[in-house]
C-alpha cells in the first residue's frame, strides 16, 4: 500500500483546495476584505498607499525606462496574465466550447450583451456629463470567479447546464469588457509602437500555422515583442495579453488513437527492459523510455491548454488576490456628501443590481420566448432570477475599468464603494434566490 510522505501530506490539502471551483472566490473575498482593512486601519494605511506609489523601472546611461509605480505594473503587468489567461479560455470556447455551436451560442451571447448594454445605459442616465460619465463601462463587468464560486457552493440545487451558461455569459462578458477597454479606454496612441506589436503578434501567427509548439518561442515574442510594445504604445498592455493567447496553437501533433499505441508501446519496452529493484534510481534505457513518453504525451496536449492548466492556478490564486489587495484599499472614512456629491456610486450600485438583472434576465427571456435559441435543462424564471442577480457581482473587471476610467481619486473611490455594495447584495439574493428548493 502507498504510504504518504509528510510533504504530500500538506501539499495535497492545498492541491484540492485549489482545484475547488469556489476556492478562487473564497480566495479573492479574503484579498478584499484585507485590504479594506489595511486601507482603513492607521498604523498600516499610509504604508499601504506609500508602497503601491513607488517607482520601479530600469536604469541604464543614468536615463530611466520604462518607470512607472506599483500600482501601475500590477494593473498593466501582473493583470497581463489574467488577461492572457480570458484569452486561452475565449479561444478555447470559440473553438470546442458553448460558443462553437452557433445555436447555443446565441443564448449566452445575447444575455451578455443585455447584461453590458442596460447597465451602461442605466449609469450614463445618471451620469451624462463631465469626467463622471467615464465610468459607464464600470457596471457592464460580471466578475466571474465570484458568480461561480456562488454558484457551486450552491451544489445540486442548481442544474449543471444552468452553470455551464453562467459560465459561458461570464466568458462573454469578458470579451466585451476587453474590446471596451481597447477601444474606450486608451491614452494617446504611439503608432510605430502599435504597429511594432502588430508585427510580433503575426510573428506568433507565423509561428502558429509553421507547427512551432514551443512555448518559450511564443513567450519571447508574446512578452517581449507584443505585451512591452502595447504598454508604451498608449493602447492599455491587457490587450495585447488577449491578442497573444489567441496566437497560441490549439491543435494536436498526436492523435487520442496513435498516443494510446504509442503509450502501450513504451509500456511493454518499460516492463522487459532491465530493472534495478536494489536501487532507488532508474536504469539508463528506463529514463530513454519515460523520456520518450512524456514527449508523446506533450505532443497529444494543444499549447493552449498546457498554458491554460498551468496558468490558471497562478492568476486565480495569485494575480486577482495581489490585484485586489492593490485596489480594493478603500478609504471608509467620507462623509455623506462626498460619497453622493456625484451618482457615480448609484450610477455603478443600480447599473449591476438592477441593469444586469434586467439586461441578462430580460435577453434570455426574450430570445428563449422568440425561440430565436434554445432553453437550457433547468431554466425556470426563479433560476433565471437568481442568475441574473450573480451578474451583477463586479469585483475584478469593475475595478479594473475603474483605475482606468477616472484620475479623481473621491470618483474612484465612489465607484469601488458602488461596486462593493451592489457586489455583496448580488452575491446574497442570488444565493438565496437559488438556494430555495422548488415545491413538488
Amino acid at each position: 500500500m502507498y504510504k504518504k510522505n509528510p510533504i504530500e501530506k500538506i501539499s495535497q490539502p492545498i492541491s484540492q483546495f485549489i482545484t475547488n471551483e469556489r476556492s478562487g472566490g473564497i480566495v479573492l473575498g479574503v484579498s478584499v476584505l484585507l485590504a479594506l482593512f489595511i486601507a482603513n486601519f492607521a498604523p498600516l494605511s499610509k504604508h499601504y498607499f506609500e508602497i503601491l506609489e513607488m517607482k520601479i523601472g530600469l536604469q541604464f546611461n543614468g536615463q530611466s525606462y520604462l518607470e512607472y509605480d506599483i500600482l501601475h505594473w500590477i494593473n498593466d503587468g501582473l493583470m497581463a496574465i489574467f488577461f492572457f489567461v480570458i484569452g486561452l479560455e475565449l479561444k478555447k470556447e470559440f473553438i470546442d466550447g458553448e460558443l462553437s455551436n452557433p445555436r447555443q451560442a446565441i443564448l449566452p451571447i445575447g444575455a451578455a450583451l443585455g447584461g453590458m448594454m442596460v447597465p451602461a445605459l442605466i449609469y450614463i442616465s445618471l451620469n451624462p456629463l463631465g469626467e463622471a460619465h467615464q465610468g459607464w463601462g464600470i457596471p457592464m463587468a460580471t466578475d466571474i470567479a465570484f458568480a461561480l464560486a456562488v454558484l457551486f457552493a450552491l451544489g445540486k440545487k442548481v442544474p449543471f447546464p444552468l452553470k455551464v451558461f453562467l459560465t459561458a455569459v461570464a466568458v462573454v462578458d469578458d470579451l466585451g469588457a476587453v474590446i471596451v477597454i481597447a477601444f474606450f479606454y486608451t491614452s494617446e496612441i504611439s503608432v510605430m509602437s502599435l504597429l511594432f506589436g502588430l508585427g510580433a503578434a503575426f510573428l506568433m501567427f507565423i509561428g502558429n500555422k509553421a507547427g512551432i509548439r514551443n512555448i518559450l518561442f511564443y513567450a519571447i515574442l508574446g512578452i517581449g515583442g507584443v505585451w512591452l510594445a502595447f504598454l508604451l504604445s498608449g493602447i492599455h498592455a491587457t490587450i495585447a495579453a488577449v491578442i497573444a493567447a489567441f496566437m497560441i496553437p490549439a491543435d494536436v501533433k498526436i492523435k487520442e488513437d496513435v498516443l494510446l499505441k504509442r503509450i502501450r508501446k513504451h509500456l511493454n519496452r518499460f516492463k522487459y527492459v532491465d530493472m534495478n529493484d536494489k536501487m532507488p534510481t532508474l536504469t539508463k534505457s528506463q529514463l530513454f523510455i519515460l523520456e520518450k513518453t512524456k514527449e508523446d504525451l506533450n505532443r497529444a496536449m494543444p499549447p493552449l491548454q498546457r498554458l491554460e492548466h498551468r496558468l490558471h492556478p497562478f492568476s486565480t490564486f495569485i494575480v486577482l488576490p495581489i490585484f485586489a489587495l492593490a485596489n480594493a484599499g478603500v478609504s471608509l472614512s467620507l462623509d455623506m456628501n462626498t460619497l453622493f456629491s456625484t451618482h457615480i456610486m448609484l450610477g455603478v450600485t443600480l447599473g449591476l443590481l438592477i441593469g444586469k438583472v434586467i439586461g441578462v434576465s430580460g435577453a434570455t427571456f426574450l430570445l428563449i420566448k422568440t425561440k430565436v435559441a434554445l432553453k437550457p435543462e433547468g431554466m425556470t424564471p426563479r433560476n433565471l432570477l437568481g442568475i441574473g442577480m450573480l451578474a451583477g457581482i463586479g469585483f475584478t473587471m469593475s475595478l479594473f475599468i475603474t483605475s482606468l476610467a477616472f484620475t479623481n481619486a473621491e470618483y474612484e473611490t465612489q465607484a469601488k464603494i458602488g461596486i462593493f455594495t451592489a457586489s455583496i447584495i448580488a452575491a446574497i439574493s442570488g444565493f438565496l434566490v437559488l438556494s430555495i428548493n422548488k415545491k413538488q
